[in-house]
């Protein structure tokens, strides 16, 4: 039984080694681009015009950080298995594993927030404009 658990460790090892390579591109991206573009959200334009212009660049931009976090996911998915062996010789790919499963969770929920900031931001932003041409149409006709 010792030597059978033991050839599992050594092919989930195998295995996290292949797979690493999936979760060092992800991470990359993330560290590289992602987090770079998610800063550039944070101060949106004032006009509605400059807004939807951002809005439309972070649609492209979401499509891609999403597929990124899907591909992370599915990575993450594969070592599922990792959670049912605690020896020491696997300890330390736990450890990367979490540290992905960190960075990749904490990711996908600032890009979720951002989408919904975006989002919101937009819809204000279209309501006082519909709020203002209505003032105006209010103050022409007063004005007749």
């Amino acid at each position: 039984m010792l030597s059978n658990k033991r050839i599992q460790e050594l092919e989930l090892v195998m295995e996290f080694e292949k797979v690493e390579e999936c979760f060092k591109e992800v991470s990359s991206w993330i560290e590289n681009v992602g987090r770079k573009r998610l800063k550039e959200m944070i101060n949106l334009d004032d006009s509605l015009e400059m807004l939807l212009q951002a809005q439309k660049q972070f649609r492209e931009f979401d499509l891609v950080a999403s597929e990124y976090c899907r591909r992370g996911q599915e990575a993450l998915k594969k070592m599922d298995r990792w959670e049912d062996f605690s020896s020491v010789d696997v300890h330390s790919y736990r450890v990367k594993l979490q540290t992905y499963r960190d960075q990749l969770e904490e990711f996908c929920t600032q890009l979720d927030e951002s989408r919904h900031r975006v989002c919101e931001t937009v819809r204000l932003y279209e309501f006082f404009d519909k709020v203002r041409r209505g003032n105006c149409c209010v103050e022409e006709g007063v004005k007749s």
